[in-house]
């Protein structure tokens, strides 16, 4: 990893609709050709961060109140989302959103829009192939009649078409079956190695710490606690609630959702 954090996100708040505060001061590093998992409840602002971060904010009636997102050393907080992309940030959103009616080949074209057709586009498409042999096979399928697995492959493809230094995947396990989150797993690492920075938004502590180098917390729209993925593996709170772990018992993950604590996180 490079010593320069590629992303920094610094002191940001974002409202929606000019009155509710989602994000309060929230500060993540992403370094360069790392993994970084922000893990939380629903509701928390794991993707309000997102949307901060890809300027999709004002979609939803939202907007940075406070703070700055930098990339490479540049601002990019209030800039175009298209604008963003092309400086290299691609997003995979929750729920897939694969183009239904477009095939496999249809989709990945339209995530290669801001590239143009050329050898670039051409790399990519053979790359996202040899990644995702299961769409090799299924180009002319309707991407609408793809299994939940199959158009989660599909959309980070799709996202890997704009030859992203910077990849945001959120909750890209959610509904997803033990074998195919396993699948989504290795090839977050893969395409991490190839040396893509990686943001993985996850309820999926489990997973997302398995292969993050760091971790952010997020409860309340603020950063809880931070820290090496490694030492938040092993953090006795982590454990409890993210983890599923309690007293050295194995608690279920609707369980701990539904868990109120009895102390709160250190504010750091």
């Amino acid at each position: 990893m490079g010593d320069a954090p590629l992303l920094r996100v610094r002191d940001v708040e974002v409202v929606y609709g000019g009155a509710v505060l989602v994000l309060r001061g929230v500060n993540v590093d992403v370094p360069t050709g790392g993994i970084v998992a922000v893990l939380g409840a629903n509701g928390a602002g794991k993707t309000t961060l997102l949307r901060a971060i890809t300027g999709l904010l004002g979609h939803h009636r939202g907007e940075i109140t406070k703070g700055t997102i930098e990339l490479d050393g540049e601002r990019i907080d209030g800039q175009e989302p298209a604008a963003i992309v092309r400086r290299g940030v691609s997003q995979v959103m929750e729920g897939r959103r694969a183009f239904a009616e477009l095939t496999v080949d249809e989709n990945l074209k339209a995530g290669a829009y801001t590239k143009g057709k050329g050898p670039e586009t051409r790399a990519n498409y053979e790359r996202v192939m040899a990644l995702f042999p299961m769409l090799a096979k299924r180009r002319t399928a309707l991407a609408g009649y793809l299994s939940g697995g199959e158009q989660q492959m599909l959309v980070i493809g799709r996202a890997l078409m704009q030859s992203p230094r910077l990849l945001l995947l959120d909750e890209p396990s959610l509904g997803l079956a033990p074998m195919i989150v396993d699948r989504i797993r290795d090839i977050v690492v893969e395409v991490n190695e190839a040396g893509t920075s990686v943001v993985l938004v996850e309820q999926n502590a489990t997973m997302a710490l398995s292969i993050a180098t760091v971790g952010y917390v997020l409860e309340t729209g603020r950063v809880v606690k931070e820290g090496a993925a490694a030492d938040l593996r092993e953090d006795a709170d982590i454990r409890e609630f993210y983890l599923g772990m309690a007293g050295g018992e194995r608690r279920s993950f609707r369980e701990v959702k539904s868990y109120r604590r009895k102390k709160s996180w250190s504010l750091s």
